[in-house]
Formats: C-alpha cells, sequence, structure tokens
C-alpha cells in the first residue's frame, strides 16, 4: 500500500502534544516524529490537531432514528446509514451502538426496533456500507419481564463488546425525582395523576418480581463469554458494592460524588456523558461530568445522545485546571478502547490502526472535524 504522510500537525499523543510528522501505511500507523518533513508528496496540514479517531461505547444515537417522531418507525437500514454518517462527521471511528433489550414501555419503539437495529448492523458491515467500524452493546433492563428472551438471542453475536446491566424504575437511581421521571415520562404524551401513579406501582411491581433473577442471569451469562460489564446509574454504595461483587469492570454515568469515588476506589472505569459536560449538568439532575472532571473522577466520555459532543466535551475538558489536552483526549481515545480490550487503537503510535482525525477550531471557538480516518482510508 502507498504511504501517506501528514506534515506539520498538531499532534495529540497519550502523554504529550507536538507539531511533527505522521507516516500511514497498510492501514497502520508507522512513524510518529516531532518536527517537519521534506519527502515529497506530504500533505501540509497546516497545524490543525491530528487526533487518534473516537472510540464510543455508548450512544442512543441511532434510536433517534429509529423513531424520529413518536408512534413513527423508521427503516432500520436508512436509520443506520445516517446514523454512521453522522459518527463518522463526528470523528468517531469506533462505536458501540447501544440497543435497549427489555422495554419499560410495553409495545414501545424498543422493542419494536431491537431486532431491525440488529440485523441492520450486521447487514451494513457485510455489505462494506459502513464508513466507520460498529459494533454492539447490549442495554440490559433488568426489571423488563421480557428481557431474557431477548438477551439470549443476542449474547453470543460476534459484534457484541460491552453489556451494561440498567434498571430505571422510579424512585431510585437516575430517576429518585418522581417530578424529573414524570417529566421525561410525558414527553410523548401527558399522564393524569391516576394513570401515573399506577404505572410508578406497576414499575416497581415487576422490580421486585424481575430485576434480581435477570441481573443474576445476565452477569453470569456475560462472565462465562468475558464480555465486559458495566453499571449503570449508579447513586448509593451499595449500588457499586454490588457492581464490585458481579466483577463489573465500568461503571456508566454515577448519579453522585459518593457512587463516583467509591467507583473509583474499586478501579472501575468511570463513564460520563458529553452532553452533560457541555451543558454544564445533567438534564436529570444527577451529578455533573465536571465536578467529577474537578475530583479527576471521570474516565471515559459518551456522546450518549450527542455524538458531535464528543469532541467538545474533550476540549473544555482539557482547559480545566489539572487537566491537559493529551489526558482529556484519553477519555474519547485510549481509555474507552481499553476499557472493551480493544488494544490496536486509540492513540497516535507506531503500530496502531491508523484511525485518526483531522481538528480544526473555528473562529467562535469550536473544535471541528475536517477529515476522519479509518484504518488509513478517509470516512469523512
Amino acid at each position: 500500500m502507498k504511504q501517506r504522510i501528514f506534515r506539520n500537525a498538531r499532534i495529540v499523543t497519550a502523554a504529550e502534544e507536538f507539531t511533527g510528522t505522521v507516516v500511514l501505511e497498510d492501514g497502520l500507523i508507522r512513524r510518529v516524529d516531532p518536527g517537519d518533513t521534506s519527502v515529497p508528496g506530504a500533505e501540509d496540514w497546516a497545524g490543525d490537531w491530528l487526533l487518534p479517531g473516537l472510540v464510543e461505547l455508548h450512544t442512543d444515537n441511532l434510536e433517534k432514528h429509529l423513531s424520529p417522531r413518536p408512534g413513527v418507525l423508521w427503516n432500520a437500514h436508512s436509520a443506520m446509514l445516517v446514523h454512521d454518517a453522522q459518527c463518522a462527521a463526528a470523528g468517531i471511528t469506533t462505536v458501540l451502538d447501544s440497543v435497549v433489550v427489555g422495554d419499560l414501555d410495553e409495545g414501545g419503539p424498543r422493542c419494536q426496533t431491537q431486532h431491525t437495529s440488529i440485523a441492520a448492523l450486521h447487514q451494513c458491515r457485510d455489505e462494506g456500507l459502513m464508513r466507520v467500524e460498529h459494533l454492539l452493546h447490549l442495554r440490559c433492563e433488568i426489571s423488563a419481564p421480557d428481557i431474557m428472551e431477548v438477551f439470549n438471542q443476542y449474547v453470543d453475536d460476534p459484534l457484541l463488546k460491552l453489556i451494561s446491566v440498567m434498571d430505571h424504575t422510579p424512585g431510585q437511581r437516575q430517576w429518585r425525582d418522581l417530578k424529573s421521571y414524570r417529566r421525561y415520562s410525558e414527553r410523548n404524551g401527558r399522564y393524569n395523576t391516576e394513570e401515573f401513579d399506577a404505572m410508578v406501582a406497576q414499575r416497581r411491581a415487576d422490580q421486585q418480581a424481575y430485576s434480581l433473577p435477570h441481573r443474576q442471569a445476565i452477569v453470569q451469562a456475560s462472565r462465562a463469554r468475558a464480555i465486559p460489564l458495566a453499571s449503570h446509574d449508579d447513586t448509593l454504595l451499595s449500588d457499586v458494592q454490588l457492581a464490585i461483587q458481579e466483577g463489573v469492570g465500568i461503571s456508566e454515568f454515577p448519579t453522585t460524588l459518593a457512587a463516583a469515588q467509591a467507583a473509583r476506589d474499586a478501579g472501575m472505569a468511570i463513564v460520563m456523558g458529553g452532553p452533560n459536560m457541555v451543558k454544564g449538568g445533567s438534564h436529570s439532575g444527577n451529578v455533573s461530568a465536571a465536578e467529577l472532571a474537578q475530583c479527576d473522577l471521570l474516565d471515559i466520555f459518551s456522546s450518549d445522545y450527542v455524538p458531535s459532543s464528543l469532541l467538545l466535551a474533550t476540549f473544555m475538558l482539557g482547559g480545566l485546571e489539572q487537566w491537559t489536552l493529551p489526558k482529556a483526549v484519553r477519555t474519547v481515545t485510549r481509555n474507552p478502547a481499553r476499557a472493551i480490550g480493544l488494544q490496536d487503537r486509540g492513540d497516535v503510535a507506531v503500530g496502531q490502526r491508523a484511525d485518526l482525525l483531522r481538528v480544526r477550531m473555528n473562529r467562535a471557538g469550536m473544535p471541528m472535524v475536517i477529515e476522519t480516518w479509518l484504518g488509513g482510508k478517509r470516512a469523512f
């Protein structure tokens, strides 16, 4: 394969930032050198940043395309390709598409699209239609009565790289505040007080009946297959202690400072949302990503529901006291890759896959993705 050389780039590795030259060949990074080069044909990046491609462990972005309006279900293949294009434009080169199994809303869009979305993921990959690499993250709603049949159908999927256990029963974890839960629940239609109370009572009854046995079965299946496990919305110390006992390695979106500190003490990787950082807080009133970052309790950013939030959150994080841009970049590259066992990407280093971004700051002070490269080939 012909060499490709990028010169005069502001390179951000896992450890440092410098102006230099990167050489690509056969889809890999072959050289990373400070300073310039006189090799003919080298492409001048004119001082733009050169970053590793972003690695996304948890995104709900696909759901927005599968159900663009209440009551509307869209073609899954079309939704997948538009989602893929948005990931490439946001600089995401490896994305774990998060598919919820077990739907608390009986007959809701998640239960209607879980099978079609996974089928579209495989077919679009097989046909070479994707710009970036897509893998699978099963988000398991353990209080849902119907979860195990669907979970067992996909637990041996070769694309499955992460399993998370979550419980969105109102009154605990993310939804401790029932007023916030009601506002969220009514996004697609209003409840009267009697209907809302009946819905909460039913979900609490389902939690009592299903949560523990489903969680135990999912954890056992995950550990038997050596698939990384994540907990979700840890709030109390007991939530983290349960995750520790289960061998969970990732704490997704802890809702309190105490839970995040307990996760850190246990050696778990802490994931927070990019939108939380960009907006300055949680939409549901939980601990802010910036607060955890200032306490050095943040390891990984997820774009959650806005793919473009990853890059902006990274540069915001790099500007905080006790943070540097290389450390911030690790939260969206090397750290998430290593958390799920991917050793071949996430750093601008010799031997790594040539997943790279060209980033430029615009006049409004916003980092913009100019080019996205996957395995040495331009994806955007």
